[in-house]
């Protein structure tokens, strides 16, 4: 039986390269030079420091085009309030979200259900939604469905077998 998987994960090789990219433009961009501007990569996220509140938002500006232009989702990254670090610098943490909460897989599968000319079953298994169904054609529609749909969360669809 046909099946594919509705999850909320990245690609983490377009995050790197975003990542990196908007390292080098802070490197190089005069109005950084300086100030002790630096961007970094944790493990949940990233990490934006600079001298001042509007260097440290520009920054984080700096990453959400670099997303934007490797067609990344905006709606992967919790950015933070920048803080007073001590001194004179400044610190904004952004959080990378991955996988489905709860609520929105909930209201996922009652998306689905409430579309009655859909013959697919949605299930939630942890963090991700699986939708079976007996034609392939069933589950294309149901993509289309949760592509248009607006949530609160970026989907992006693995493991489709046929």
């Amino acid at each position: 039986m046909p099946s594919f998987d509705v999850v909320s994960e990245p690609d983490m090789h377009e995050v790197q390269n975003a990542f990196d990219q908007a390292i080098r433009e802070v490197r190089q961009r005069y109005d950084f030079q300086g100030t002790d501007a630096n961007l970094e990569q944790l493990d949940d996220g990233f990490k934006a420091t600079a001298n001042s509140e509007e260097r440290t938002k520009a920054i984080g500006t700096v990453l959400e085009d670099k997303f934007i232009k490797r067609k990344l989702s905006l709606k992967y990254l919790d950015t933070q309030d920048a803080q007073p670090a001590g001194g004179q610098m400044w610190l904004m943490n952004i959080k990378l979200k991955k996988g489905l909460d709860s609520p929105n897989a909930k209201k996922i599968v009652a998306m689905i259900k409430d579309e009655k000319k859909l013959k697919v079953t949605p299930a939630i298994q942890g963090d991700l939604v699986r939708i079976t169904g007996k034609k392939k054609d069933n589950l294309q529609d149901a993509m289309g469905l949760l592509r248009e749909a607006d949530l609160e969360v970026a989907l992006s669809f693995k493991n489709f077998r046929d």
